[in-house]
């Protein structure tokens, strides 16, 4: 039984774009769905599909890679608030991830979105990961 589900999906990401996977499936759910498409605007996946097929359904997560040297998009993807210890921020206060080269998803009142979207809503939240 897995208890901290974001985590558990990070990983599944991450093990499969350093294994060289073209697609990863993941138990979905509505924050999952929510990074998901987040990682899709930001350029980090090629493309994604929800299935309800299932009670819980699935997440279908196409990776991308570079086109020369082969290696993954995704370079880092990291969890920070962890089930253990929340890590909470106001908008002023809103991290900068390799110095805005990469992007913190966070958990907002006004739904799960970038930090660079809750700064300019001024808006803060839970950090939920650091992807670059």
């Amino acid at each position: 039984m897995v208890t901290d589900t974001i985590a558990d999906y990070l990983t599944r990401v991450r093990n499969a774009s350093s294994a060289g996977h073209r697609v990863v499936e993941i138990p979905a759910s509505n924050v999952k769905k929510e990074i998901t498409k987040i990682l899709f605007d930001q350029g980090y996946i090629l493309s994604y599909k929800f299935e309800d097929d299932k009670v819980q359904g699935s997440i279908k997560i196409a990776l991308k890679y570079d086109k020369v040297t082969k290696e993954p998009v995704i370079k880092k993807i990291q969890r920070i608030s962890k089930p253990g210890l929340r890590k909470y921020t106001n908008s002023g206060d809103m991290p900068r991830v390799l110095n805005g080269l990469g992007i913190a998803i966070v958990s907002t009142s006004h739904g799960v979105m970038t930090g660079k979207r809750a700064k300019n809503e001024n808006v803060g939240g839970e950090v939920l990961c650091y992807v670059y």
